[in-house]
């Protein structure tokens, strides 16, 4: 598959610590002055996460993000403290006046997964112990996350969710909080929690019923499908389709087509927010229910539960040794 690499020209390198290519000489002194600086003002703690592997691409004005998770592809503990880190990082020092940024990317580089969602590992412990408490804060973390990125971090930029593989419940719903979703073909999706018992907590009932309808959220939700990328484009679920290794190529594609028309996307994009507001109480709302049906899951889905959260684990393995 197409990863993102060392040649995007400009680049301040990620959590591996080498530097980007060199920068090529501009012809006014001034821009070189401005160009480093704006190297320097890149704070090197997001360059430094543990499971974010981030890269600026100063020419482009575009932070490229790729998920790297240390054990299976889903939003543990870990990854969300990433997620608030990287956030937090990206709102204080890529302000108007400070690092330019016009684009976000978020992508994975799981080999064939962008995101399994929830930890059914924490989830099986936590629902066996009774801890109610616990499973909320678990999801009111997720979408504070979510609802920060349906926001655009408040900054005058365009996110984008590049998708090379499947995308199954809550990377699924993180996945609908961008702006635009390109997703190579031979991508999956698919929200599968009412398998054991239960349903998506984290934004899904949000934002497709405001996108498609109730009836068509339903389906999804409600239908233990798998749906293609195809048929996500079909819905406009997904706006752009790639072909499989080109999903990259996709995206600096994508923005090299916007920088004329950015301002307006931007316009039109917080038009639409406004237009169909999704407050963060909706969602904790969400969440709670989410907790107290979790609670009520019964022996048989939890060893479903454990099943799941067993084959998510080897498949990355499989995928790195083939």
């Amino acid at each position: 598959m197409d990863r993102i690499s060392g040649d995007l020209g400009g680049g301040v390198r990620s959590s591996d610590g080498t530097d980007g290519p060199a920068i090529g000489l501009p012809d006014e002194h001034d821009e070189l002055v401005t160009q480093s600086a704006q190297r320097l003002a890149v704070p090197p703690e997001l360059l430094a996460l543990n499971e974010l592997d981030v890269l600026y691409d100063e020419p482009r004005e575009t932070l490229w993000t790729f998920m790297a998770p240390t054990g299976r592809p889903s939003f543990t503990p870990s990854m969300l403290g990433d997620f608030d880190n990287w956030q937090r990082l990206i709102a204080d020092n890529f302000k108007p006046g400070q690092v330019p940024l016009k684009y976000l990317v978020l992508g994975s580089r799981a080999p064939g997964v962008f995101c399994f969602g929830g930890d059914l590992a924490l989830f099986e412990a936590l629902i066996r112990s009774g801890n109610r408490d616990a499973l909320a804060m678990y999801g009111y973390r997720c979408v504070e996350i979510l609802h920060r990125n349906i926001n655009a971090l408040d900054l005058p930029i365009l996110t984008i969710g590049l998708v090379q593989g499947q995308a199954l419940g809550g990377g699924f719903e993180a996945l609908m909080s961008f702006d635009h979703i390109i997703a190579e073909r031979g991508s999956t999706f698919g929200l599968p929690e009412v398998m054991f018992g239960l349903f998506p907590g984290m934004g899904a009932h949000a934002i497709l019923s405001r996108k498609l309808g109730g009836a068509m959220a339903d389906r999804l939700i409600l239908s233990n499908e798998t749906f293609t990328a195809e048929q996500m484009f079909e819905l406009g679920i997904v706006h752009q389709l790639a072909e499989p290794g080109a999903g990259v190529a996709a995206v600096q594609d994508y923005i090299a087509r916007s920088v004329r028309r950015h301002s307006g996307l931007v316009g039109a994009r917080r038009a639409s927010r406004r237009a169909n507001e999704i407050t963060l109480g909706e969602l904790c709302d969400i969440v709670d229910h989410w907790a107290d049906a979790a609670l009520q899951l019964r022996e048989q889905d939890l060893k479903l539960m454990h099943r799941l959260a067993a084959a998510q684990s080897r498949l990355p393995r499989a995928a790195s040794v083939a």
